[in-house]
């Protein structure tokens, strides 16, 4: 399974139940991915991540030593380009909304098939957010509730925002309303590659780190309604 770079999609898988993190492993490593480390707790996930540097982190939220959600956030502060995909029994609400703010870029739940997996980190790889359906709604919702509220006062002096182009609005207010690039290149009959472009040229403008602070700002300023 390539990184579009040459090489396989590098993936670390992290849960503390052995029999489930093995055959997860397993069948990543049988489809292609290269799975360049486990680990069974927090501590240890965060250390052999540093190490290992994989493109996508397949995480558990209930951990021994340090919980998920902060694995997360410590790993993705240091390396804004790792994807994590959380992967996880629970499908309570705020567990979803506690992991997608911590750095999560996808949420699934450990019912999922095989296969559902293996897309699921394949897509987390490029950027889509991936979630169980019924999630993806939820994470729209809180965004918008806050994109709502209203921010800190600010003063004149607030820095003009970026300019962006045409093409690169577009597909953000696409992205704001939840398509994967792979529909977007379909709507805007462009490549799967070239939407990658204008939302990494997006990030890059507006100083974001990865694609669910872009949905947010899509949010605030009302792209997903246009």
């Amino acid at each position: 399974m390539s990184d579009g770079q040459g090489g396989p999609i590098r993936v670390m898988v992290v849960d503390d139940h052995p029999m489930w993190r093995d055959a997860v492993a397993r069948d990543l490593a049988e489809s292609g991915f290269d799975v360049v480390a486990t680990a069974g707790d927090g501590e240890q996930a965060v250390r052999r991540a540093q190490a290992a540097a994989p493109d996508v982190l397949v995480l558990d939220l209930n951990l021994p030593a340090k919980p998920g959600v902060q694995v997360c956030k410590e790993l993705v502060g240091v390396n804004p380009a790792l994807r994590v995909l959380v992967l996880s029994a629970s499908g309570e609400h705020a567990d979803v909304l506690e992991a997608v703010k911590s750095g999560a870029t996808g949420y699934l739940l450990k019912s999922a098939s095989t296969d559902e997996v293996i897309d699921a980190v394949r897509r987390t790889a490029v950027g889509d957010p991936v979630f169980t359906p019924g999630l993806a709604g939820l994470v729209l919702g809180e965004y918008r509730r806050l994109a709502s509220d209203p921010g800190p006062a600010t003063g004149g002096d607030e820095p003009k925002a970026p300019q962006l182009t045409d093409r690169e609005t577009e597909v953000l207010r696409l992205v704001a309303k939840g398509l994967s690039y792979k529909q977007i290149a379909e709507r805007l009959v462009i490549s799967h590659r070239t939407v990658q472009n204008h939302v990494q040229n997006t990030l890059g403008k507006l100083q974001l780190h990865n694609r669910v602070e872009l949905v947010r700002y899509a949010i605030e300023r009302g792209l997903d309604d246009a």
